[in-house]
């Protein structure tokens, strides 16, 4: 009643009516509803429901009353502990009421119970009489329910919870842009105008290490904060009831309460029409190739498996296994080389946008690219349909689904377009073998990421018009299936391969041969290719098919190239043949009167 009237009343009810503290009036900016409590009016069920109800509960003592000090652990803070579940404890703020009538601090007796109970956020002593600290009080509440101090800080430890130092460490190695170990004062700064929207001073930077220094000898390195000072600086806030530097920090690197990364922060709402896939567009690429360089400490344009190891300790988990290797480029020592990570990266946008966001939050994308959210990062195509109908496209990445009898050769082709010949292949473990292979090809002067996907016949999106062409893989020996009848109906373009050119061919058993189905459906000839070749296998053959789906959407009719080629005609004769009134028109010329 005094925070709401700002004056002590005359006549004090056994209980106080609930009241509403509008969000523009209080430091935090959120409404708080106040409930009192009366043991002469209410009932026990009444209390209980509303501590289940309760964000903060503040229990209120008398400082003259030994025996009100006394309840707050005989009866108080077991009764709520009780009613709350273990592992989500209501934060609790002690209020020491009546400082105007003792001259002395109850905070000696205080301080142990503080010491026993983890969920005593903090005591503040007050007087309701001449309204000192009052206001103070309800902002400790509402800091207590927004900054509580439980996930960060063990009281009887007098260190940081675990969780929150995994946390901080991830946020320290995101700001860390050069991966060098220590945050200079650029990255300070920007670490600071990202959390706090503005930088620090030079002399408050010397400051904040300065304190840093005094305290630990390894704090600071270089000028620069080391991870062990990072952490000392935020124990020193929550140790100094500053709870909300480092709630700050954390809630703007996609933390919830619980320290758990927020679905909100991880999976943005980003909508994906049907048949439309998704790409990443330029600035993500910067970004990647940011994260890369900043891992290749050796500058050897590949990732070893420290390296890798080390870019994803931002991860709760490692997100790629090893058939990765075998997914994408590697280098001679089987490591991942600077074209296979974006290559891998592209793979995962195609297949699983949702996937992708999720590991572009764990690295910060929208912090360090200071976008609202990962999305932004995602470039979505028109539908394909459309491509078709405007004889143009822009997509840069194009599937090619591979099709083909068991052991014809497929697994062989998909691995020699990432440069391995059939002797390296034999090396690969069975349980390290990919279903996909992913690379850049240059295609009319422009490099664009081609896909191919080992499928089976019995997939129903073999055809489908997300895929830009299909390869039927035939090899010397019988088809044990006819391949043509899946796309003698199909508007996707297709070839077929003779995989393992370099055996001996055997009659074909079922169906046309893949030649005699060539020539029916106007198909260009059988490919012949194998990867059992000394170096690596030539890449001819996949440019030729990036160019069949890049050219797709941009083909032209038989009509309209058949007019082409008549108008073409008609133009050169103009050139060469010019006609004058005084010359007799010969007469195969009349032929194209009427279109001139």
């Amino acid at each position: 009643m005094s925070l709401v009237s700002e004056e002590f009343p005359d006549e004090v009810p056994l209980r106080a009516e609930e009241i509403t503290i509008p969000a523009d009036v209080t430091p935090e900016r959120v409404p708080t509803h106040i409930v009192d409590y009366s043991e002469a009016e209410q009932s026990d069920e009444q209390l209980y429901q509303e501590i289940s109800k309760a964000n903060v509960i503040c229990i209120v003592y008398s400082v003259n009353n030994k025996k009100s000090i006394e309840k707050v652990t005989s009866h108080w803070i077991p009764l709520i502990n009780d009613r709350t579940d273990k592992d989500s404890r209501l934060p609790l703020i002690l209020v020491g009421n009546k400082s105007d009538l003792v001259e002395h601090s109850s905070m000696e007796t205080i301080l142990p119970i503080m010491n026993q109970y983890s969920e005593i956020e903090t005591c503040v002593e007050c007087s309701a009489k001449n309204l000192k600290n009052i206001s103070e009080l309800f902002y400790y509440a509402q800091k207590a329910v927004l900054h509580p101090t439980g996930p960060l800080y063990c009281p009887e430890e007098k260190e940081m919870k675990p969780s929150c130092i995994k946390a901080l460490t991830r946020i320290f190695k995101i700001s860390d842009l050069d991966n060098d170990g220590i945050l200079n004062d650029n990255e300070l700064n920007f670490f600071q105008r990202t959390c706090f929207n503005m930088p620090l001073a030079p002399q408050a930077l010397e400051d904040v290490k300065n304190v840093v220094r005094r305290n630990m000898t390894d704090g600071v390195k270089g000028n620069g904060l080391t991870l062990k000072g990072f952490l000392f600086l935020h124990t020193l806030f929550i140790q100094r009831g500053r709870h909300e530097t480092t709630w700050t920090v954390l809630r703007r690197f996609g933390y919830d309460d619980d320290l758990e990364l927020t679905q909100e922060y991880l999976f943005p709402l980003l909508k994906i029409p049907p048949e439309c896939t998704t790409e990443l567009n330029h600035n993500a690429y910067l970004f990647l190739q940011s994260v890369f360089d900043k891992h290749d400490k050796d500058r050897d344009c590949a990732l070893s498996p420290d390296e890798l190891k080390d870019l994803f300790k931002v991860f709760p988990y490692m997100p790629w296994g090893p058939d990765v290797n075998t997914t994408v480029c590697t280098n001679e020592q089987g490591w991942i080389t600077y074209q296979g990570y974006l290559s891998q990266w592209t793979l995962t946008t195609y297949l699983d946008m949702q996937r992708c966001l999720e590991y572009l939050g764990y690295l910060g994308y929208s912090i360090i690219h200071e976008q609202e959210s990962q999305a932004a990062a995602i470039t979505v195509t028109r539908n394909k349909r459309i491509d078709l109908q405007k004889k143009q496209t822009q997509r840069n990445v194009f599937r090619c689904n591979v099709l083909g009898a068991r052991g014809s050769g497929k697994s062989g082709f998909l691995q020699a377009f990432l440069g391995r010949n059939l002797a390296k292949q034999k090396r690969i473990r069975d349980d390290h073998k990919s279903y996909y292979a992913i690379s850049t090809t240059y295609v009319y002067g422009q490099e664009k990421y081609l896909l191919y996907v080992h499928c089976d016949l019995s997939q129903s999106e073999v055809t489908d018009v997300a895929v830009g062409v299909v390869m039927l893989v035939s090899d010397p020996h019988p088809c044990p299936f006819p391949l043509q009848k899946y796309f003698i109906d199909s508007k996707t373009p297709c070839m077929f391969i003779a995989a393992k050119s370099d055996l001996h061919e055997v009659r074909q058993q079922y169906g046309l041969s893949p030649l005699d189905f060539c020539r029916r459906h106007k198909l260009h000839p059988p490919q012949l290719f194998t990867c059992n070749t000394a170096d690596a296998p030539s890449k001819d053959l996949y440019n030729k098919l990036t160019t069949m789906a890049i050219s797709h959407p941009l083909r032209t009719p038989a009509w309209l190239h058949q007019l082409l080629v008549l108008i073409l005609f008609v133009y050169l004769e103009r050139v060469f043949f010019p006609i004058s009134p005084s010359v007799c028109v010969p007469e195969p010329l009349l032929l194209w009167q009427p279109i001139r």
